[in-house]
């Protein structure tokens, strides 16, 4: 692994963002990666939203619902028109920093083994990661993508952030698909509408920052070193069961319809 300094998922931290609302509790920005700027950060085009809340890392369990309506609200407006979905959680569940995927897929509430006859329903999956499979995320994701054909794949997974304050604070929403393993610069395949024809929508909460970013000078990212390390908090199983279910509840809102 190379110097990695001020790598970041969040794309409020590497392009200009709008505000589009802050009611107290849950402030909203939008960023938008055109050609021009993909080219030049090296990043793909596509609608940013990240919702920012304090909630989580306050312990203000109260006003998680708040947060979840918020999110609920945005998920939905990304698949306008969609009715089957299927939602990935995407990571490693026995590592707890990268286990948000799999946390949120436990809560899910899926509806398709109910739908019937209607074209109108949630489904999910965890395909876990390539050293315990031995089958890439997205050959999975692919395979059954090809055999249901849903409108639109939500993906969850964890994120980089390069502000140690938006751990566990940040809720990104974004069209642009995602890189499995990318914050850890272990890039696997994309997974996104050009490579799967479909739709993706990916919801992501940082989760660990590299340790230059604590620490500008930290001398393990030296040539010929170990190279930089991530570092998440001490409480972060607490903080990752907390934004899954803040992220589970906004999907069964958003796309878990009736049974029956």
């Amino acid at each position: 692994m190379g110097k990695r300094v001020n790598f970041s998922d969040m794309a409020v931290e590497f392009c200009r963002s709008r505000t589009i609302s802050d009611d107290g509790v849950v402030k909203l920005y939008e960023v938008i990666v055109d050609e021009k700027a993909s080219r030049k950060l090296g990043r793909p085009c596509g609608r940013y939203t990240t919702l920012e809340t304090e909630c989580v890392t306050s312990g203000l369990s109260d006003e998680y619902g708040r947060v979840s309506d918020a999110l609920a609200s945005c998920v939905k407006s990304y698949c306008e028109d969609c009715k089957k979905i299927m939602a990935v959680g995407l990571g490693n569940p026995d590592l707890t920093a990268d286990a948000l995927g799999d946390r949120v897929f436990k809560k899910l509430a899926v509806t398709r083994q109910w739908s019937g006859d209607r074209d109108e329903y949630l489904c999910a999956l965890t395909p876990n990661v390539l050293g315990m499979t031995g089958i890439e995320s997205f050959d999975i994701i692919a395979a059954v993508v090809d055999r249901i054909k849903p409108d639109a794949i939500v993906v969850i997974d964890s994120l980089t952030a390069m502000a140690t304050h938006r751990i566990a604070s940040a809720f990104q929403v974004t069209d642009s698909g995602i890189t499995p393993g990318s914050g850890v610069d272990n890039h696997r395949r994309r997974i996104d509408r050009d490579s799967l024809g479909v739709r993706v929508v990916s919801v992501g909460v940082p989760l660990v920052v590299y340790s230059s970013t604590i620490a500008r000078d930290y001398c393990s990212a030296a040539e010929g070193g170990r190279g930089d390390m991530v570092v998440t908090p001490k409480d972060i199983d607490v903080l990752v069961e907390d934004c899954a279910c803040i992220i589970a509840n906004a999907v069964n809102a958003a796309f878990s319809h009736a049974r029956g």
